[in-house]
Order: structure tokens, then sequence, then C-alpha cells
């Protein structure tokens, strides 16, 4: 039988989707004393309203290569995503990328307004620790502290928010190649990283399984920033299902516009290559993974 990956994918974010929809309800936990209505529904407008969830889904691929799917693991992953979401309700505000459109839909601003948006991200970035830190992540205490402090550093200063920062002031102004780089491996590869590690580290790996499983997060997720790079230079709004364009209007570094599209499209190539190297001990266990790389950097929206 041919391996489906779209329906695969598909199933995928749906089982990340579920537990998302039932941490986001309005049941107040032990300790909370009630959930307001308008920032509960700007939160799930800004976690529930479609995606890829490529983040989870990497995650779960990655602890299921070492044959640990659990319950824990779904957690785990949904945690990874709230932080997803909360940086992209967050970059939409005029402060920042100042978009009207994620997803098809309205941005959490547009939607509610700006206020409520920042404080629907603060939500969901403090809920992420309150779920990746619950006992059915996994039974041993110290990996779920492990879990949390790597997906703390992976969304903060040294990671995906100290990027935004590396790109805001990048707007306008030239920077080299290794600055470059430096910025996307923060801002978008950190949280990718993350889940290639965070899975492996779940499933108990060797640590030089862990090791290997870094690198590939790294190297996808260099290719995932590519890729999208080259979809605001050639996609239209209507397929990327929010405004294109926008990187060149804003004077924003990206390896496109310093390399160009041909210069690029054999930098995805050969991060493709890597990848798929990388995988080659698993040999059909990790078919998944390489499938998801080759999806990373083939996409068109």
């Amino acid at each position: 039988m041919t391996f489906d990956l779209k329906q695969h994918l598909t199933d995928q974010a749906a089982k990340v989707e579920t537990v998302l929809d039932r941490l986001l309800d309005e049941t107040p936990l032990a300790s909370e004393i009630t959930r307001p209505p308008r920032l509960l529904a700007a939160m799930r407008h800004g976690a529930l309203n479609g995606g890829k969830r490529l983040r989870p889904i990497l995650f779960l691929e990655t602890a299921n290569l070492f044959q640990h799917e659990t319950e824990g693991a779904v957690l785990a992953a949904c945690a990874l995503e709230m932080i997803h979401c909360y940086s992209l309700v967050h970059d939409d505000l005029p402060a920042m990328d100042d978009d009207d459109l994620r997803r098809g839909q309205p941005t959490v601003h547009k939607a509610y307004d700006e206020a409520t948006a920042i404080l629907a991200g603060d939500a969901l970035l403090t809920l992420a620790f309150d779920v990746i830190k619950d006992d059915k992540v996994h039974p041993d205490a110290s990996l779920r502290l492990r879990l949390s402090r790597e997906l703390a550093r992976a969304a903060g200063i040294g990671g995906m928010a100290g990027g935004q920062m590396l790109d805001l002031e990048s707007e306008h102004r030239d920077r080299t190649e290794t600055e470059i780089r430096r910025l996307q491996s923060m801002k978008t590869g950190a949280l990718l990283r993350y889940a290639c590690r965070a899975g492996a580290i779940l499933a108990n790996a060797s640590d030089s399984d862990i090791e290997r499983l870094t690198r590939f997060g790294e190297v996808i997720g260099l290719a995932f920033q590519l890729a999208d790079d080259l979809l605001d230079v050639e996609a239209s709004a209507e397929a990327m299902g929010k405004a294109t364009g926008k990187d060149a209007e804003a004077g924003k570094a990206t390896l496109v516009g310093l390399l160009g599209v041909e210069q690029t499209r054999a930098e995805l190539k050969r991060l493709l290559q890597e990848a798929e190297d990388l995988m080659q001990p698993y040999g059909e266990t990790a078919n998944t993974l390489k499938a998801l790389a080759d999806y990373i950097v083939n996409r068109t929206n």
C-alpha cells in the first residue's frame, strides 16, 4: 500500500486539534478562578483556526521513530503548538508584521482587538508551560523539567523571541548571509529544532540519537524558512492564506533577497539531501520524517 502523506498529516493534525480543543475549553482548572469568555474565544481563534500543525507533528513523528506513541506525547506536542500560535498572534500585530489575514481568516487583533490579541498570546504562552509539566506527559519529573527548560530556551531571548528582534532590526538594513542564517535559525528554526530534539528526549533516545535528530531539526528549520521566503516572492495571497510580497515591502533581510531564487533553490535541494542522509541509519522507520522533509522543501503554501 502506498503511503499517503497528506492523509497522514491530516490525521496527525486532527489528533493535535482534538487535544487543543479540550485544553482550551471553558472549564477552569484547579487554582484557576474563571476563564473570561472573550479571552478564551480569542485564544481559540488563534490556536484552532487551521494550520499545518507542522511543529507538533514533527514532535510526534520523532517520538514515534523511537516507538514512543502516547497520550503524553500529544500533550507535549500541544504545548509546543501553543507557543507557536501565541507567536503568530503577536507577530500579526500592527507593531510587528501588521497582518490582517492568517490562514485565510482575520488575524486575532482584527477579529477582536489589539489588547485582547496581546492577552490571548500571553495566555497561550503561559498555558503551554502548564501543559508541558502535566504528569501525563511523562512519569519522570526530571524529564518533564528538561522538556520545559528546553522549550523556554527555544521560545525565548536566545531563540524565537530573540530571532523576532533580530528580524525587526534587519528591516531596511543590509545583512550578511551569516547574520541572516542566525536570525532565521532563531526566529523560525528554534521551535522546529526543539520539535525534533524534544520528541527524541521524550522517547528516552540515546544521546547520539538526540543529537542526530537535533541536527535534522536544524536542517529542516532552515529549509522551512527558505521555502517560506520563496513562497512570499512567488505564491499568491490566496494560496498562502495571508498577504505575500511583504518581506520585500518591509525591507526584510532574507536569503532569497541576498542569494536570488535559483541559488536558494539549490540550497533547498542540498538541505533536503542532508536531511535524508541524517535519517539513513533508521531505515524505513524514518520514511515519514523523510517525507516530511520533502514536503517542507516542496510545499506550495
